[in-house]
């Protein structure tokens, strides 16, 4: 799918975002803009506003709200850089390599207030209550990394939380912004859900599969740290024998080499592990699309239904 196609869209919310992050001291609001403005499909505000529209609502006014949505999820990878020590963000330094951690830390917070100050007075407890799933998802995710084994349910039940909650945020606020019945509002928000599992199942994909180069960061980073994505949790389920063993060791080390996290991959990609992942990510999508029944036939809905299928066909 050629993203080029939404444009307009795109444009209209970067003008506001710029609008947002204009001010001083120019180094924080520098430090805002790094990442904001580096790279980013800008999946989310497109969920917005096309789940407006496909509700016959004015996709103007949907364009504050996708911005606060981008906004939301910028503040996101500025923060989990800093935690994870990731020195790479969209192929440039993070916020944290480039202006230090604590201007970093300000320009994370800097963003969040952003969002809510230029947010639809409508959907502003959707987003709050959004926020706080998104830091529970967190907190998850780095407790996984200090124990020895996580189970898929629990696995999801993170995802949900850290990743997909926000991509139903931008389809549940497109459609309550654009005054959607309370049918349309459920089905687009289950959409977004099931697309935002599927968005975070893929990424794992990614992280595995992708050379670095094209990824814009160190392939293997989650091996490297010991983060228990679908993909370690799964690949640690059928794995078996000495090579299981070996698996297993490589993870728990603290420090790895390049070498033995090819070596890890090599394991991962020869056990079924990628295919099995692959078909959960599918099955979430499929669902998605099932939602999108309740939505009447228009371009917007047809551009739903493409970026469902983007989800899981993009290589980055």
């Amino acid at each position: 799918m050629d993203l080029k196609k939404f444009d307009r869209y795109t444009k209209a919310v970067d003008s506001e975002i710029r609008k947002a992050l204009s001010g001083k001291p120019e180094n924080l609001y520098n430090a805002s803009r790094h990442i904001t403005f580096a790279g980013g499909k800008r999946i989310r505000p497109l969920l917005c506003i096309l789940s407006c529209k496909s509700v016959n609502g004015n996709s103007k006014n949907a364009i504050k709200t996708a911005a606060a949505i981008e906004l939301i999820h910028t503040f996101t990878l500025i923060h989990d850089d800093i935690m994870d020590k990731d020195e790479f963000r969209r192929g440039v330094p993070s916020v944290h390599m480039a202006y230090g951690e604590p201007t970093a830390i300000l320009a994370g917070d800097l963003l969040f207030s952003k969002a809510f100050e230029i947010s639809d007075p409508s959907v502003t407890k959707i987003l709050a209550d959004a926020a706080a799933e998104i830091c529970e998802g967190q907190e998850l995710d780095m407790s996984f990394e200090k124990r020895s084994s996580v189970t898929e349910n629990e696995y999801l039940e993170m995802i949900r939380k850290k990743t997909a909650v926000l991509l139903e945020v931008a389809t549940k606020s497109g459609a309550v912004i654009g005054k959607g019945t309370k049918a349309q509002i459920k089905a687009l928000s289950n959409y977004g859900l099931g697309i935002g599992m599927a968005f975070q199942i893929h990424d794992d994909i990614i992280g595995i599969t992708t050379d670095e180069k094209e990824l814009g960061k160190p392939a293997g980073s989650d091996i490297n740290r010991g983060k228990k994505n679908i993909v370690v949790i799964k690949g640690s389920d059928l794995l078996e024998g000495t090579k299981r063993e070996k698996f297993i060791k490589i993870l728990s080390k603290e420090k790895k080499n390049k070498k033995e996290i090819k070596n890890a991959i090599s394991l991962l990609q020869d056990s079924g592990t990628i295919a099995y992942c692959r078909k959960i990510s599918d099955n979430f999508i499929k669902d998605a699309k099932k939602n999108l029944g309740k939505i009447p036939d228009s371009d917007a809905k047809r551009d739903l239904l493409n970026i469902a299928d983007f989800i899981v066909e993009r290589r980055i």
